[in-house]
């Protein structure tokens, strides 16, 4: 895959219009609206994930994350947010991707694979040829809650690296990313994106100065 010279950049946890409208003037490519999840931050209604969907101007892409793991609850909860893309954020229990091609032809898919270990990355090639692009983030679904993102955590990015170079789709790189961080994650691992959440916020809330920091340390 050919690399950019400055990676995409994803805002995710988007709580409102306004934080949208935010984020987009700052620079954003893509916004993360989190649906019901069993932890982590961002959580808002399928009802206003619909609305700033709509409200969100192309080519700015709307990822949906849902925590469903069959095709069909994975479409069901995607006809109730109608976002450009469905990122899926625990793996699949019946392998469904065909089954969601088929119903949602239109809408791009995103697999995350939390990186844990070495296994993380025969899980990425394994799922690569049947998604439009993998997220790598620093939950763990295997615990009794599970993690599925939102932890504010780096991961071992050299295993991030290797699985760039063993796939050949776009990679977004997330997990414990900052202003201060970033241009040392994209220069390391060299993903197509890279998703923020956490660290640029100030109490919970989208901070405008934050967001001028990191696109102005991603572009130097």
């Amino acid at each position: 895959m050919k690399n950019l010279t400055k990676p995409r950049i994803k805002i995710c946890c988007i709580s409102s219009i306004q934080e949208a409208q935010l984020a987009i003037e700052c620079g954003a490519d893509a916004l993360g609206l989190v649906g019901a999840m069993p932890s982590g931050p961002g959580i808002i209604s399928d009802k206003l994930i619909q609305k700033i969907a709509k409200k969100t101007p192309p080519p700015i892409s709307t990822f949906l994350l849902t925590s469903q793991t069959d095709a069909k609850s994975i479409i069901a909860h995607y006809q109730k947010a109608q976002t450009t893309t469905i990122q899926l954020v625990d793996e699949l229990t019946d392998n469904g991707y065909q089954n969601i091609r088929k119903v949602l032809p239109h809408v791009k898919l995103v697999q995350v694979i939390h990186v844990i270990d070495e296994s993380s990355i025969q899980q990425a090639i394994k799922v690569s040829p049947y998604v439009d692009a993998i997220l790598l983030d620093s939950g763990n679904p295997n615990l009794k809650v599970k993690e599925l993102g939102g932890t504010g955590r780096t991961h071992n990015w050299d295993l991030s690296k290797k699985i760039l170079q063993q796939i050949d789709i776009p990679v977004f790189l997330a997990g414990g990313i900052t202003p201060q961080n970033i241009k040392q994650a994209y220069e390391h691992v060299k993903p197509f994106g890279i998703d923020l959440c956490s660290s640029v916020r100030t109490d919970g809330k989208l901070d405008r100065n934050k967001l001028t920091l990191l696109f102005k340390a991603i572009s130097s």
